[in-house]
């Protein structure tokens, strides 16, 4: 038995570091990016802003911008070029979970805040405030204080961190959220 358990092991610190699960189509896979605690290399699978739709689409998750556009190099549009597998099915959990309408109001177009963690490296979705969405999030999750800039923080058990911008929901994905 204790073979078999090393043997296990073995075979997850082997195994390669990108998975494409059911659904995505079109996914790339893309380089290794270090989290800034100190933890492993986690290679993160991009996927096109077509293969994101059509996952909302059959998840029951709705988009929407202020330009009626998916261009990535407009502002005023809401592109998923280059999202994050894990952010786009983290989306899909966040609607399962609440059972609520969930509308992504922006992406990885250009406009948001810099960094690695941001919209443009394919981490972050907005989301449309709703009462039951707000209150699924602060109900649900640990409330973790206010980042930098005032906006308050919410952290799920699987570490994705829910930000209050007043208007809308800022949402870091680390993970798929328990896809």
């Amino acid at each position: 038995m204790k073979l078999r358990s090393a043997l296990t092991a073995l075979t997850l610190l082997a195994a390669p570091a990108a998975v494409v699960l059911g659904g995505a189509t079109g996914a790339i896979a893309a380089p290794s990016t270090a989290p800034s605690n100190g933890a492993a290399a986690v290679a993160v699978t991009k996927i096109s802003h077509a293969t994101a739709t059509s996952m909302f689409s059959g998840s029951g998750v709705t988009w929407s911008s202020s330009g009626g556009c998916s261009d990535r190099n407009n502002s005023t549009c809401t592109s998923f070029t280059e999202l994050n597998l894990a952010t786009a099915q983290g989306a899909q959990t966040l609607k399962s979970a609440t059972g609520c309408a969930l509308n992504i109001t922006g992406g990885t177009e250009t406009g948001h805040a810099s960094g690695t963690y941001s919209h443009w490296n394919g981490y972050k979705l907005d989301y449309a405030k709703s009462t039951c969405v707000t209150n699924y999030i602060k109900n649900t999750f640990t409330y973790i204080g206010p980042r930098g800039d005032g906006a308050l923080q919410y952290q799920s058990g699987s570490g994705n961190i829910y930000a209050d911008e007043g208007n809308h929901w800022d949402v870091l994905y680390h993970n798929c959220g328990g896809c």
